[in-house]
């Protein structure tokens, strides 16, 4: 009887106690989350996984979006900043007024741009593509081998193998030539360089930070927040942007076919559109390494070059934004389409506002691809993607299966004539949670060779066939549904 007793007693003191927490957690989440369907997954986690949904709910879902991680002001006299954005501009203006009708037809796009993040659309870049690692890196090496004056990386990635090494090893001879070389890292992306091999970059010289430090692997409580940026800057003259980290693993080697084969793209920029990158890694260093490092000519000297025709312009946000940029621009280019839309992405979990952009480009008559993987690393991802076909299938929206490998590149080709290259995948992580770039280029050259490689990738995929996806198992249909509702999770 006592011990019958105890048990209520607890029990009573557990309602008293954990009721009032849950209650006020409730009203947490529905102040403190903007996004309606977020905000109801988060209160049927809360709600119906007792004690658990709500560690998780302050492990991933606090909004530091309204906290700011950290302040992208660079220039604290308003006179100096106010003129700085009148030249920025200006010269968009400019730049913009002589370019041709193509481009001119993007005004939206470049304007939104411009007003929402100050992002400069600039003319007389080189644009490269670079398909895999194995394009890539050699294209890497060489440029860091020729630094003179500044190395700056950003990366989401870095692991300790072969070329990781290779870059280490260069950062470290060019360190001791004199070049000032400034490394971030994703503290969680690259967590196989966390001692030793940062350690041998600093004792070299190299100043190496990690972004957002993680104290507790298995119980950071900001792995949403992460940086998955993937920016190399070289004396100011060339760029790397793109979805390819760096690791073995993203190098397809032709000695082993066996191996997963790893479909990504990257760019090479040569010209002024390598200016915002720039501006966004003194951004991301200040908070890194809590140095005030302001903003200097040096680090701004490229000019246009010679018979270079592209015009780039660069899409970054993050939870430090005041409002999702990349989305915006996606959303804004879907709905300046006139003729095809195709998209590249390895994780599609796109929210109403894509899928409803989709959906009318689909049924306005324009012809709407997406390439996502028919090999995938997240099940539950993959499920709750899933969900979203039938609505796009319905419209008319074509959807491949990628079989070749696993296809981790993030593109966007708009009827042919602009492009967008990055690291952002089509989810809520890479709208709102995690720091992103993307590189925007009205080029109707990279975008018609963009195309042509959409079309190649396409030749190893599998065509969604409507009907057969209708009588797929209602289970399977069941879960994806279920996975859904927690798609604004994922």
């Amino acid at each position: 009887m006592t011990q019958l007793l105890t048990s209520i007693d607890w029990l009573l003191i557990w309602n008293l106690v954990y009721f009032p927490v849950l209650a006020l957690v409730c009203l947490r989440i529905i102040y403190d989350t903007g996004s309606t369907s977020k905000t109801l997954a988060y209160l049927l986690l809360a709600i119906f996984v007792p004690v658990a949904g709500i560690i998780i709910y302050f492990s991933f879902g606090v909004n530091y979006k309204k906290r700011r991680i950290y302040s992208k002001k660079l220039v604290d006299d308003e006179i100096f900043l106010q003129r700085l954005e009148r030249r920025v501009h200006a010269h968009t203006e400019e730049t913009l007024a002589a370019s041709n009708a193509t481009v001119q037809s993007y005004r939206e796009l470049v304007k939104l741009l411009l007003n929402d993040g100050l992002s400069p659309l600039t003319g007389g870049n080189q644009v490269k593509l670079l398909l895999n690692g194995e394009e890539k890196f050699p294209e890497v090496l060489q440029v860091l081998q020729q630094a003179r004056h500044h190395i700056h990386i950003e990366y989401y990635i870095i692991d300790n193998d072969h070329i990781g090494n290779q870059i280490k090893d260069i950062l470290i001879q060019k360190a001791r030539e004199g070049v000032k070389v400034r490394f971030i890292y994703d503290d969680y992306g690259s967590r196989a360089i966390r001692r030793k091999y940062t350690a041998e970059l600093r004792a070299a010289g190299v100043e190496a930070y990690p972004f957002h430090k993680v104290h507790f692997l298995l119980l950071a409580n900001r792995l949403n927040y992460r940086n998955h940026r993937k920016i190399i800057l070289v004396d100011a003259q060339t760029a790397f942007v793109g979805g390819i980290n760096v690791a073995d693993r993203y190098i397809n080697d032709p000695q082993n076919p066996k191996g997963l084969y790893w479909r990504d793209t990257h760019l090479r920029i040569d010209g002024p559109g390598i200016y915002y990158l720039q501006y966004l890694f003194f951004c991301d260093w200040n908070f890194s390494s809590g140095q005030q490092l302001h903003l200097h000519e040096g680090y701004f000297i490229n000019r246009p070059k010679p018979d270079a025709n592209s015009l780039v312009q660069i899409a970054a946000s993050g939870p430090d934004s005041p409002r999702p940029t990349i989305l915006f621009s996606l959303l804004q280019a879907i709905y300046l389409a006139q003729e095809e839309v195709l998209i590249t992405t390895p994780y599609f979990i796109p929210g109403e506002s894509i899928l409803q952009a989709l959906t009318v480009a689909a049924m306005g008559g324009v012809k709407v691809k997406l390439l996502v993987p028919g090999i995938s690393d997240s099940g539950l991802v993959n499920a709750a993607a899933w969900s979203y076909y039938d609505d796009m299938l319905n419209a008319g929206v074509e959807i491949y299966l990628y079989q070749k490998g696993f296809i981790h590149s993030k593109t966007l080709v708009i009827d042919g004539s602009v492009s967008m290259v990055g690291t952002a995948n089509m989810d809520n992580r890479s709208f709102e949670l995690n720091f992103e770039v993307n590189a925007v280029v009205y080029d109707t050259a990279l975008s018609q060779q963009l195309r042509e490689i959409f079309y190649q990738d396409l030749r190893h995929a599998d065509k969604i066939d409507l009907e057969v996806w209708r009588n797929r198992p209602r289970l399977k249909q069941f879960f994806e549904k279920l996975a859904r509702l927690l798609s604004p999770l994922l």
